[in-house]
């Protein structure tokens, strides 16, 4: 089949269906991961909604927040009243819960969804991303805008979360095929975009809410350059509904680019000259494992959870981040060792908290170059080795971080949880590599998006244990700069469950295999093999384009980054 074949009907395919985007002779394949870190890039913006959630909480009172007049002392009480006020200021858990609705919608739709996509193909499937999640940020700006909280859930948390989902699985299956050779480092160009995402989305979000400049630099032969914006923030308004609208904009227009630059190969599609490893690696199946055989098997839920433990250690982190440095490090953060968190000024913890933001942004660096990095270092060493150094040396440095705390440390401090951030996001880049090993390419995306469960469950998991564990140290009495002791070796706990679940993976049994797919194809390999004149792909007019195109926003997030980062050792 081609890129021209008609239906059964004899019309032309239609433009979004997967027969139309069949790359055709000539095609470079380097053109398609610049596509879906675009997606990934605009989704990413999910790890950078917390600058929302104070001006959020006093939209009403604008300088302070407003309180709700004979608010219930529970917290679902609270919760409630917040969902239909619209005469006072929604409490901050209120607000925090769109997160984890996006998170948990994710998983939900990615495993829903992922058979669909590999029927329909990526281009649909990423063009009902860019509608979700772009559209969430549209009805979420309206939900502002009327203060209807109800509506912002539903905006940014539910077809939000849809969007995500179906952005994050639609081009893992479409760059495995088109990167066999190397397939780690495919899936990980991509997903390093949703780890860098909110180094973009977040600055870009205070710039448009708050003012500030875009660019201020001082360029050599060019001189001082500057391009800034007064933000939306008046004396009536903070700025949100305003700012969700514009991104909302922003991400349709760049999520539907990346979707219209989606290709998948022609059945059978080779890169010229390349063969893939007959047994060369005991991991690597040699058939493929039916979408609806893969949850049948026990690799799938070992991986499963692999991927929970991981990310529920990684997450907890993300969450705390910011707090857990400030409580940590106190006054060291501004040359006051002696200072506890609870001695420090208002003045002072406005301080720390700025320094706190760096640690943070750092954090989202690492997190973003660990995926690309570890993806492609997993090439080599394979998958399971892979993960195998996640769990032995995130054990080693969790159980470290206390002692290291206790020495005031800070450089090293950091160091440990950039590592450990590197590890987080390699784990998600990794593993469409490691199901592709185990259960073959044919079914990957749509088997991927069920994995996913295993995210939006420790997308409850890990902040709500670590969360649970601190308040009760802190109820107990315990100084706030020891109380993530006990929750670091909770954390090597996981760890440890997910070293255990790794160890046990072996290559799926024959059984498992497929004899006969759907299409009727003998065995797992299609008849036909070969480059279909599309070879290795490389350099191109076209292709610098469209790297420059997600490129420069990419580093001018990373440049954003860095410059707050020096904070922490200045």
């Amino acid at each position: 089949m081609t890129g021209t074949t008609a239906n059964a009907g004899g019309a032309a395919p239609g433009l979004l269906s997967r027969e139309r985007i069949i790359a055709k002779p000539g095609f470079n394949r380097w053109l398609v991961p610049p596509a879906a870190v675009a997606i990934h890039l605009c989704i990413g913006m999910v790890y950078g909604l917390s600058v929302f959630w104070l001006p959020m909480a006093q939209s009403i009172g604008i300088t302070q927040p407003v309180a709700c007049p004979g608010a219930p002392d529970d917290v679902i009480g609270k919760i409630v009243q917040s969902l239909f006020t619209t005469s006072c200021d929604w409490d901050v858990t209120s607000v925090l819960i769109i997160f984890t609705i996006g998170i948990v919608f994710l998983g939900l739709s990615a495993a829903v969804f992922g058979g669909w996509l590999e029927r329909a193909g990526p281009r649909k499937a990423g063009l009902a991303a860019a509608l979700c999640w772009g559209g969430g940020f549209i009805i979420s700006g309206f939900g502002m805008l009327i203060h209807q909280l109800w509506v912002i859930w539903l905006g940014l948390g539910v077809i939000g979360g849809i969007g995500l989902g179906l952005g994050y699985i639609s081009p893992v299956s479409t760059l495995i095929k088109w990167f066999p050779d190397r397939r780690g480092m495919a899936t990980g160009m991509a997903i390093m975009g949703f780890g860098g995402g909110a180094m973009i989305g977040s600055p870009l979000a205070v710039i448009l809410m708050n003012g500030g400049n875009f660019i201020n630099w001082d360029l050599p032969g060019l001189g001082h350059v500057q391009l800034g914006f007064e933000g939306f923030r008046t004396a009536t308004s903070v700025g949100v509904w305003q700012t969700f609208m514009v991104m909302g904009a922003i991400y349709i227009i760049a999520m539907t680019a990346g979707a219209f630059g989606y290709r998948v190969p022609p059945e059978g599609w080779r890169p010229e000259g390349w063969t893939p490893p007959e047994s060369s690696h005991a991991m690597i199946t040699q058939g493929n494992v039916h979408l609806n055989d893969a949850h049948k098997t026990p690799q799938f839920w070992l991986i499963w959870i692999v991927l929970c433990m991981n990310v529920s250690a990684g997450i907890g982190v993300l969450a705390m981040a910011s707090p857990m440095l400030q409580e940590i490090f106190a006054g060291s953060l501004i040359q006051l060792p002696d200072l506890s968190f609870e001695a420090l000024s208002e003045d002072q913890k406005i301080r720390i908290a700025a320094i706190a933001g760096g640690f943070v942004g750092l954090l989202s660096l690492f997190n973003a170059g660990g995926r690309f990095f570890w993806a492609s270092m997993s090439d080599y060493i394979g998958r399971k080795r892979t993960y195998f150094i996640f769990f032995a040396l995130g054990m080693v440095l969790y159980g470290a971080a206390p002692t290291l705390a206790a020495w005031g440390a800070l450089a090293i401090f950091v160091a440990a949880f950039c590592v450990i951030l590197s590890m987080y996001g390699g784990g998600f880049a990794t593993v469409p590599a490691y199901l592709a090993d185990i259960f073959g390419t044919k079914y990957v995306g749509a088997i991927h998006g069920r994995l996913l469960t295993a995210w939006s469950t420790a997308g409850v998991l890990g902040p709500m244990v670590i969360g649970y564990i601190r308040d009760v140290q802190i109820g107990a009495g315990i100084p706030k700069a020891q109380v993530y002791n006990q929750t670091m070796y909770i954390l090597v706990g996981f760890l440890v469950v997910g070293l255990i679940a790794n160890a046990l993976v072996r290559p799926v049994h024959d059984r498992h295999l497929m004899k006969v797919d759907l299409e009727g194809m003998e065995g797992p390999h299609p008849a036909k093999t070969g480059s279909f004149g599309i070879g290795f792909g490389g350099f191109s007019f076209a292709a610098l384009i469209a790297w420059l195109l997600v490129g420069i926003p990419f580093f001018w997030g990373v440049w954003n980054t860095l410059v707050k980062a020096v904070a922490l050792f200045s």
